[in-house]
C-alpha cells in the first residue's frame, strides 16, 4: 500500500499538518506525538458527532471510509486534578491520658486498626522509667490520621485523646466543630447530619435540649469545617448561619447571667454537651449548677 498523508491538527479549529502513514495504511501514534506532545489518539467529526479511531499496538487505524474522507484532531488524556494536588502530610500526634501501665506495644496494637504506623512512643521519666501518661504516634496515611483524630479512644480501660501538638486552642477537635445558629425546632439532628454530610464526613451532631436555637456539627476533616464558617445555608427552608466554635478560656469580669448563657461585649457562652466531659466543678461556677456535667462553651460573634 502506498504512503498517504493525513490531515491532523491539535484542536478542531487549529490549522492541520500532513502526517505520513505506514505501509499498512495505519498512522503511528509516535508520529502524531512527535508533532503534538501528549496526544494519546485521534478523533474526527462525522454527522455532527465526535468519533474516535481505534488504537492497536501504538498504531492508529483509519476509519472504514479511509483517511481522505475526514480531517482529524488530537485526543489528549483528561487531566487528573487530584494528581496535581499535593498529598497532605501526616503529623506527629500526641496521645493524652494513657494509663500508667500502658506501653508502646499496647498503643501500637490499638492504633494499628486505623492504619499503618510509622512511629509509636510512650514518654517515660528518665529516672524512674515510669510512663508520663502520654505518648506520640505517626501514621503513614493521612486518611488514617483523620480517622484517629475524629474520635476518642478507650485504651486499657481509660479514655484517651489524640491531638495535633501545639494546635490552636489545644485541640484539633475545636477546628472540626462548627456552630450552627438560627436553628428552629423543626430541624432535627438527622436533618443536620444529612445536609452537612454532603460537604464531608460528619462525626457528631449536637442539638441542645431544651431547644436553644443553635446546634453544633463536628466534621472528620477540620478543613471542611473551616470552609463553611461565615456562610448562610438553607436547610429545609430554614436559613442558618455557620461560624467557628472554640472553647472558652476565661470569663470576662463584665459578664452577666442571661438565660442559659453568659453574655459580655464580645462573646456568648453556651454549654458543652454533657457526654463531652467527665466531671464539672459546680462549686466554682454556682450559676451553672442547674445544668449537670457541663462546661461553658464560647461562640465568637
Amino acid at each position: 500500500m502506498s504512503i498517504e498523508y493525513v490531515l491532523v491538527s491539535e484542536g478542531e479549529q487549529d490549522e492541520p499538518i500532513e502526517l505520513p502513514t505506514e505501509e499498512d495504511g495505519s498512522l503511528l501514534l509516535s508520529t502524531v506525538a512527535a508533532q503534538f506532545a501528549g496526544a494519546s489518539g485521534l478523533k474526527y467529526r462525522s454527522g455532527g458527532r465526535l468519533r474516535g479511531l481505534r488504537l492497536t499496538d501504538e498504531h492508529v487505524l483509519p476509519p472504514a471510509d479511509g483517511w481522505a474522507a475526514n480531517r482529524y484532531f488530537c485526543a489528549f488524556p483528561r487531566a487528573d486534578s487530584t494528581a496535581l494536588m499535593p498529598r497532605p502530610r501526616c503529623s506527629d500526634l500526641i496521645v493524652l491520658g494513657l494509663p500508667w501501665k500502658t506501653g508502646e506495644e499496647a498503643v501500637r496494637d490499638y492504633f494499628a486498626a486505623f492504619g499503618e504506623l510509622l512511629m509509636v512512643q510512650v514518654k517515660r521519666d528518665m529516672k524512674t522509667g515510669l510512663s508520663k501518661g502520654f505518648g506520640f504516634i505517626k501514621f503513614a496515611d493521612y486518611e488514617a490520621q483523620m480517622r484517629a483524630l475524629g474520635r476518642r479512644h478507650m485504651i486499657d480501660g481509660r479514655w484517651c485523646d489524640v491531638r495535633i501538638p501545639n494546635s490552636k486552642d489545644g485541640s484539633s477537635a475545636n477546628h472540626r466543630k462548627v456552630f450552627v445558629g438560627r436553628c428552629t425546632e423543626s430541624l432535627t439532628a438527622d436533618d443536620l447530619r444529612e445536609y452537612f454530610g454532603a460537604f464531608g464526613q460528619v462525626t457528631d451532631v449536637f442539638v441542645p435540649k431544651p431547644f436553644r436555637a443553635f446546634s453544633f456539627v463536628t466534621f472528620l476533616d477540620p478543613e471542611v469545617a473551616q470552609s463553611l464558617c461565615g456562610q448562610d445555608h438553607i436547610i429545609k427552608g430554614v436559613s442558618v448561619n455557620i461560624s467557628s466554635a472554640s472553647p472558652k478560656r476565661e470569663r470576662g469580669t463584665r459578664s452577666q447571667l442571661v438565660g442559659w448563657g453568659l453574655v459580655d461585649s464580645t462573646a456568648r457562652v453556651y454549654s458543652w454537651p454533657p457526654d463531652a466531659w467527665h466531671h464539672s466543678n459546680h462549686s466554682t461556677h454556682p450559676h451553672t449548677a442547674a445544668v449537670p456535667d457541663t462546661k461553658p462553651y464560647l461562640k465568637y460573634e
